[in-house]
């Protein structure tokens, strides 16, 4: 199948297919005498299993690992319980960020009760002496919290 197949076999957008083949998650496919891409129904498989990874928000790292782990069928599951059990930890982390996030915002929102012109909004204000006083040092955006459909990787 070509690419656009799998892309709806897996629903998929065509640039992460492209994208998985560069991190090394999916195997160079083949190429038809016209360069098109041609894929097998393993590769179906395979790109599903990354993407039921990538739904409970594993790193490529993370299904990059649980690939090896598939590929090669050896041995007990103790490596995979433990590298679930990381993921776990790092949810857990990143709901107790989230609590004090929207804390954070529940707070900032307090500032600005009423409709008023922005050069006095309180929620504004809040911004500036967050950002005057550095209180946004060693922390960035929270992924994944909002989607504004930038894709499906």
């Amino acid at each position: 199948m070509k690419i656009g197949e799998l892309a709806q076999a897996t629903d998929t957008p065509v640039e992460t297919i492209r994208y998985y083949e560069r991190a090394g998650l999916l195997a160079a496919p083949q190429r038809s005498e016209g360069n098109f891409r041609l894929y097998d129904e393993g590769t179906v498989s395979r790109l599903s299993f990354i993407r039921a990874c990538r739904a409970l928000d594993m790193s490529l790292d993370e299904v990059r690992a649980l690939l090896g782990f598939r590929d090669g069928a050896d041995g007990d599951c103790a490596a995979i319980n433990a590298l679930l059990d990381e993921h776990i930890e790092h949810v857990q982390a990143r709901v107790k960020e989230l609590h004090e996030l929207a804390r954070e915002l529940g707070a900032l929102r307090e500032q600005c009760q009423e409709v008023q012109a922005a050069s006095h909004c309180g929620i504004l204000r809040g911004l500036d002496e967050t950002a005057r006083l550095g209180k946004t040092k060693g922390r960035s955006h929270v992924h994944a919290t909002h989607d504004h459909s930038q894709g499906k990787r």
